[in-house]
C-alpha cells in the first residue's frame, strides 16, 4: 500500500489535486480553508474582503498576542460593510471548498482542522471521499483512527472543542495501528512553531493514549514549522507531515 498524506491545505487545490498521484489513497488532517495567510498578506478571506493592510494589521496583533485589540479591529472592519460576519466568511468558505473538494483525489479519508467548519463539509461530499472524526477505518490491512479539530486558545478558530470532548473522541478509537489527528500530543518540541516563535496547543489525551496504546504510528499537522518534526514515544512514531500551503507535497506512507 501507498498512501499520502496531508494537513493544513489551506486553499491549495492546485497542488490538492496532484497530491494522491501514485498513491492508493489520500488521507487529508484538515485547515482547508485560507481564512488569514500569515506568509502572504494578500491571501484568504481576510484580506479578499478588507485588504492585504487590513490583514497585515490583524496579523500583527495576532502574533503579538493582543487578541482584544485585534477582535476590536476586526468587528471595526465588519461593522463598515454591514453584513453579518458568519455571512461572509460561510459564503467565502463555501467558495474554497466548493474548489477544494473537486479537487480532491479519491479514495480520500478526510477530517476536520481547527480553522474548518464541520456543517458546510456535507455540501460538498462526493463519492470516495469518507469524512471521519473519533472514528476508525481500515485502509489495506492497517487500522487507521482519525481525531478532527482544535482545543480552545484565544484565536477562537470554528473547530475548536473543550478538553473533555476531544478526549472522548480519542477515547472511541480504542487500540488502532496509525491515529490520525489535526493536532500534536502535548509534547513541547512538537508544538513550538520556530517562524511564530509561539507555542500551540497539543492534547494530553491524545499524549495519553500513545502512551497506553503504542499505536505504530501518530500522524498530525497544525504546526507550520515545527522545531521537531518527529519524534518517539515509546514504540510510537509520531510525525508531523508538513504544511500542505507551503510545501505542495504529500507525506508518503508505504508497508
Amino acid at each position: 500500500m501507498r498512501v499520502h498524506v496531508v494537513s493544513d491545505v489551506h486553499a491549495r487545490a492546485d497542488a490538492l489535486a496532484r497530491a494522491g498521484d501514485g498513491a492508493d489513497a489520500l488521507i487529508c488532517l484538515g485547515d482547508l480553508v485560507l481564512f488569514l495567510d500569515y506568509d502572504d498578506p494578500g491571501g484568504g478571506i481576510f484580506a479578499d474582503l478588507f485588504g492585504a493592510d487590513a490583514a497585515q494589521r490583524l496579523i500583527s496583533l495576532r502574533t503579538e498576542r493582543r487578541f482584544d485589540e485585534a477582535r476590536e479591529f476586526s468587528a471595526g472592519l465588519w461593522a463598515q460593510i454591514g453584513r453579518p460576519p458568519r455571512e461572509a466568511i460561510e459564503e467565502a468558505i463555501r467558495g474554497q471548498y466548493s474548489d477544494l473538494f473537486a479537487a480532491m483525489p479519491t479514495p480520500a479519508y478526510v477530517t476536520y482542522g481547527n480553522v474548518d467548519v464541520p456543517a458546510l463539509y456535507t455540501e460538498f461530499l462526493r463519492d470516495g471521499i469518507t469524512v471521519l472524526d473519533g472514528e476508525t477505518i481500515e485502509i489495506g490491512d492497517r487500522r487507521f483512527g482519525f481525531v478532527g479539530g482544535g482545543l480552545r486558545t484565544p484565536m477562537r478558530t470554528p473547530y475548536e472543542i473543550d478538553d473533555d470532548e476531544y478526549a472522548a473522541k480519542v477515547a472511541a478509537l480504542g487500540r488502532v495501528d496509525v491515529i490520525c489527528a489535526h493536532i500534536p500530543p502535548d509534547v513541547p518540541e512538537l508544538l513550538y512553531d520556530v517562524e511564530a516563535r509561539r507555542m500551540e496547543r497539543g492534547s494530553v489525551a491524545l499524549l495519553d493514549a500513545i502512551r497506553d496504546t503504542q499505536p505504530d504510528l501518530v500522524l498530525f499537522g497544525h504546526v507550520h514549522n515545527p522545531l521537531v518534526r518527529r519524534t518517539r514515544i515509546g514504540r510510537t512514531e509520531c510525525v508531523n507531515v508538513g504544511h500542505f500551503r507551503g510545501r505542495g507535497m504529500p507525506h508518503v506512507l508505504e508497508w
